[in-house]
């Protein structure tokens, strides 16, 4: 008798309750189907579990195996990965211990920053209104926007020497303004 002969004999005494037949079947397969569930599963105790399981489920459904041509290895293969597959599936992604995750900031200035930086910026904006207006726009320009002195100088229609002056001038105004 080949061994799948031999298998689907013992899968056809199962399915009628013979407790002998299940002792050898589970001799006969244990190994490769303890394979298959530790290989989906990772975890040895998980697959040990696993495969107590999945033999229980075959001796309550070996009456189901039918001689359909497919090799009875195969039906306990995939009764085997499917329920280890179930498994994994219904434990769901693994997660992290919310209390071992180290804390994280959150992207971007803190509000306590934040607000500190909308007082600064107001009150920076404060002493440049204190300036004449084109010296205001020159400084601006300059540090807030990127322009080069050239441009400035040209944009103003002053020398530019001069402007190099102006915004030099204007930065001692905004440092007196500001440590006041």
């Amino acid at each position: 008798m080949s061994d799948r002969d031999h298998l689907e004999y013992l899968l056809s005494r199962v399915a009628l309750r013979d407790q002998e037949a299940f002792s050898e079947l589970y001799r006969a397969t244990s190994a490769k189907l303890f394979g298959i569930c530790l290989r989906v599963l990772v975890n040895r105790s998980r697959a040990e579990e696993v495969l107590q399981e999945v033999y229980v489920k075959i001796w309550n459904r070996a009456d189901r195996y039918r001689v359909t041509g497919h090799s009875p290895m195969t039906w306990l293969i995939t009764v085997a990965r499917n329920h280890a597959i179930d498994r994994l599936r219904a434990e769901g992604p693994p997660t992290a211990d919310l209390d071992a995750v180290a804390p994280m900031a959150a992207p971007g200035p803190t509000p306590e920053a934040s607000a500190i930086a909308a007082g600064e910026a107001r009150r920076i904006s404060g002493c440049l209104d204190e300036l004449p207006p084109d010296r205001a726009d020159a400084v601006r320009g300059a540090y807030l926007e990127g322009q080069s002195y050239k441009e400035l100088a040209e944009l103003h229609d002053v020398p530019l020497n001069t402007m190099k002056t102006w915004l030099r001038r204007s930065l001692l105004s905004l440092k007196e303004c500001l440590s006041r």
